[in-house]
């Protein structure tokens, strides 16, 4: 089973839909999957219910979450997709998720000012880090991508070049996913590719 949470600083930053597609793509390979919304908003689970998901979505906006998901999670579940709040609203939300997470998927439009909130987000991870036997994998997901951009290019090369890890695969500026919250998914776009590769990732035991 692999946790994998989906974090930033602030809101508006495609969380909620990063892990709603996510989810969706991993049950379309076959995966278990359970989508957990820890937002007190609640978008993800009330994205769920309006849409009558197939994929089993759950409210949990704890602290404990590293402890809570164990009494919730059922054995055959494959994959756990968390959603949580931006960071500078809800740290212990989030340092909770985040404790619980296998991978760590940060979510990140290739803009100056997204690229400096980063600095708050890898502080939190390494302060759990202290907390955890062993480290997350953590990757960036370059989203609201404009084709061809030269944007894209520098971010993903100033992320690497700061020791970071950057998924090849990135999620493209467009309306279905703009627009996506209480649709049916039906199409999963650039996030088959992405979950395949988060799928690969190594994680340590």
């Amino acid at each position: 089973m692999k946790t994998i949470t989906i974090a930033n600083l602030k809101g508006g930053s495609a969380k909620t839909t990063t892990t709603a597609f996510l989810a969706h793509a991993f049950a379309a390979m076959g995966r278990t999957v359970l989508a957990v919304d820890s937002d007190p908003q609640g978008s993800l689970l009330r994205w769920s219910e309006v849409d009558s998901w197939a994929v089993p979505t759950t409210g949990l906006p704890v602290r404990n979450m590293h402890v809570r998901l164990k009494g919730i999670v059922a054995p055959n579940t494959d994959v756990i997709c968390i959603d949580t709040p931006p960071l500078d609203e809800q740290s212990g939300i989030v340092y909770g998720a985040l404790r619980a997470a296998d991978i760590v998927i940060v979510t990140m439009a290739p803009t100056t000012a997204e690229y400096e909130r980063l600095p708050d987000v890898w502080a939190a991870i390494e302060d759990v880090d202290a907390l955890r036997h062993t480290p997350p994998v953590v990757a960036v997901l370059l989203n609201r991508t404009v084709p061809g951009a030269s944007s894209t290019v520098a971010f993903r090369d100033q992320l690497a070049a700061d020791g970071h890890r950057v998924l090849t695969t990135t999620i493209p500026r467009r309306e279905v996913y703009a627009q996506a919250w209480g649709l049916a998914i039906t199409e999963l776009g650039h996030y088959e590719p992405a979950a395949k590769e988060i799928d690969a990732l190594e994680v340590a035991l």
